[in-house]
């Protein structure tokens, strides 16, 4: 039997127990978890951690994210341990409705949640994110004797996390890039839900992440706490690489007949094996949810020292906004989340006789008026910035030695990208956006789930959006991947008609601060069109770009390079006396938030006369078209020749939409035979 002879054993001993009653209680969870990597959470949080429970948000604060968020209750216990607003009935309310401890930690229900976590991979990939905005804002703010950030990103993450591949991708880039303040403690335990690891993981992973170029040590004891802590004060006192302490743990570390085994991982241990284990650590069986006097008042004292450091670091603000008032003020600003004053003033507006010109170039000029007048806009591609027109020109590239450079360079690792914008933009004070081409939206989309879900404010500028871009082929021709992202609540796509609704869908993305906004752009050349109310087609999600005199009999409804194509039928339409409207409907999820008396002046119900024009899949497109519409779409992949030429053949050129306008007014005035 294990008795407790230290109040660190105690305390730990505390954070698994209480792991334990929480699971068994809802009787759903991973209770194994927690209860193999108590010492080394307990160790950074008792000794390393830099955080105020009594101010969750304090921007100086180390960064703790636990990847293996289904391990939950270790975080959940030591936020309620050292103070935090978390109740012991939230830990009591594990995984019920209304709880402030879900099965895996969401951002913004719990406090001192910094992302949300969950599906593995995801929580490290953030941190690197994180690491990298610490890294830029101490680059453009930090002065010789003036620090006003400074401070580490600590993450505990599982076998599973370094199976996944964006923490491979993250974690390359994290070495490239020398991310000194990056600490993660792998908690090596040997299992996942379908046995021991070596079913299909045998890797020397300090090994690999050595190659990665970054600091790797080993602990073959995971309780050994002596070693904990002399291997994270070695890993604080490194410079230029992150740190990996590979700790060789054991799940449900205590329990007679389930400890190293798969069953602890995934389910609770059963009342009879709780009562065994809580004997084994010389835990009283009840009452459950026991804490003693000593732990709490022994776990109040890194909340203590958190508030010290924070008065400390108030001092050097002060003294900080004293010599540097302007710098302080666009680093204050940029953390609220609030634009400079004029920040949108140098946006380009382009004519109808400049020609036609891409939307992704219309992009590209966006950003390079917009970069100047907004210091902490920030981004870079996967390895796609030529043809995504991403680059901030005179920005200079972040790197090891210079990050306070905006051009990030991704390489072609496009979920580690997503996963690191989201990183970069829980962190605060930066504004991040990512570019790639639509077709490899695929491979981020995880990562743009979780950023709607965590309502974060990421830009993705999606490029070569359609069958348009031509001699590429199928495999990088998108179908249906307009569809896939519309269905993700809280995203809001723009897909915008020219080089002036593509300005405005910036405007719009920059002045968005509760979820992320993707750029959906050409690499064919549109025509600009003259209009007044350019302002409105994004900012209302869909305007009318050319009218009728009086009620239409048809509309035609496109977005993007479709609504050429909706201009130029229209004129066909016009010829044979067909009065037609073409609305520009960039945007559904914008469209759908307007009064309803707007969207029917836009699309009046009582014109049930509606083509629908996309170069994409038709999945959806019923919502605005209703029962009696058609969509010009596609139900097959595209195929390589020039771009032209594919839209021709699969049915986008003028004449075929007008022929399908034709068709569908037709069947609408056709009487119907009574019966």
């Amino acid at each position: 039997m294990a008795t407790p002879s230290s109040i660190d054993t105690l305390c730990i001993n505390c954070i698994r127990c209480l792991a334990m009653d929480a699971v068994e209680k809802a009787a759903s969870g991973h209770p194994g978890l927690p209860m193999g990597a108590a010492s080394m959470a307990y160790a950074v949080w008792d000794d390393f951690l830099r955080f105020n429970p009594a101010d969750p948000g304090w921007p100086d604060r180390d960064r703790f994210i636990l990847s293996a968020g289904h391990g939950s209750m270790l975080l959940y216990t030591l936020l309620h341990l050292t103070g935090y607003d978390l109740p012991l009935s939230e830990l009591q309310n594990f995984r019920q409705w209304d709880s402030r401890t879900p099965g895996h930690p969401e951002h913004g229900l719990t406090p001192g949640v910094e992302t949300t976590t969950g599906p593995l991979g995801q929580g490290i990939s953030n941190a690197v994110g994180m690491a990298m905005a610490e890294a830029f804002l101490a680059a453009r703010f930090n002065h010789p004797g003036h620090t006003l950030v400074d401070h580490r990103t600590i993450v505990i993450a599982s076998d599973g996390d370094l199976m996944e591949g964006v923490a491979s991708e993250a974690a390359s880039l994290a070495g490239h890039l020398g991310l000194g303040k990056l600490i993660v403690l792998y908690d090596d335990n040997h299992i996942t839900i379908e046995g021991d690891t070596t079913l299909a993981f045998q890797e020397d992973v300090g090994r690999r992440f050595e190659a990665y170029g970054w600091q790797v040590q080993g602990i073959e004891d995971g309780n050994d706490l002596a070693s904990l802590r002399k291997a994270l004060e070695h890993a604080v006192s490194a410079f230029g690489k992150p740190s990996l302490i590979r700790v060789r743990t054991h799940i449900a570390y205590g329990s007679p007949n389930k400890q190293d085994t798969a069953a602890a991982h995934g389910a609770p241990l059963g009342a009879e094996e709780v009562r065994l284990t809580k004997e084994n650590l010389g835990w009283p069986a009840e009452p459950t949810f026991h804490i003693p006097a000593e732990v709490r008042q022994h776990m109040k004292a890194p909340g203590d020292r958190g508030r010290k450091l924070q008065e400390e670091w108030h001092t050097r603000r002060d003294a900080y906004r004293e010599k540097f008032p302007a710098e302080y003020e666009s680093w204050a600003r940029a953390l609220r989340g609030e634009l400079p004053k004029g920040w949108d003033e140098a946006l380009p507006t382009f004519d109808p006789k400049d020609g036609s010109m891409a939307t992704r170039k219309a992009s590209g000029a966006a950003i390079n008026a917009l970069a100047p007048r907004i210091p902490e806009f920030l981004g870079g591609s996967a390895d796609l910035a030529p043809s995504t027109n991403t680059l901030i020109k005179g920005g200079e590239d972040f790197t090891a030695g210079n990050p306070g450079g905006r051009n990030l360079r991704f390489g072609v690792r496009e979920h580690g990208m997503a996963a690191i914008l989201n990183g970069m933009a829980v962190h605060g004070g930066v504004r991040p956006y990512g570019a790639t081409f639509l077709i490899f939206s695929d491979y981020m989309r995880p990562s743009i789930r979780l950023a709607a879900l965590m309502g974060l404010p990421v830009i993705y500028v999606f490029t070569h959006d359609s069958i348009g871009l031509g001699e590429d082929g199928p495999t990088h021709q998108p179908i249906e991947h307009l569809a896939a992202l519309r269905a993700i609540p809280n995203l809001t796509l723009i897909r915008p008609a020219d080089a002036n609704e593509t300005v405005q869908a910036w405007r719009y993305a920059l002045q968005k601060n509760d979820g992320p906004v993707a750029l959906v752009l050409t690499r064919q050349g549109l025509p600009i069109y003259e209009r007044r109310d350019v302002a409105l087609s994004v900012s209302k999600g869909g305007t009318i770009l050319a009218d009728t005199d009086g009620t239409p009999d048809i509309i035609l409804i496109a977005t993007g390079s479709e609504v050429a194509l909706a201009m130029e039928a229209r004129d066909i339409l016009g010829k044979q006396g067909v009065a037609a409207r073409v609305v520009s409907l960039p945007s559904w999820e914008i469209f759908e938030r307007q009064p309803e008396d707007y969207r029917n002046r836009i699309l009046p119900p009582a014109v049930g006369a509606r083509l629908a024009i996309e170069a994409a899949t038709a999945f959806g497109w019923e919502r605005w078209t209703g029962s009696d519409g058609e969509i010009v779409g596609l139900n097959r992949f595209g195929a390589s020749a020039p771009g032209k030429v594919v839209m021709q053949k699969l049915g986008f050129c003028a004449q075929n939409v007008a022929d399908r306008a034709r068709a569908l007014l037709e069947r609408h005035t056709q009487p119907h035979s009574g019966r």
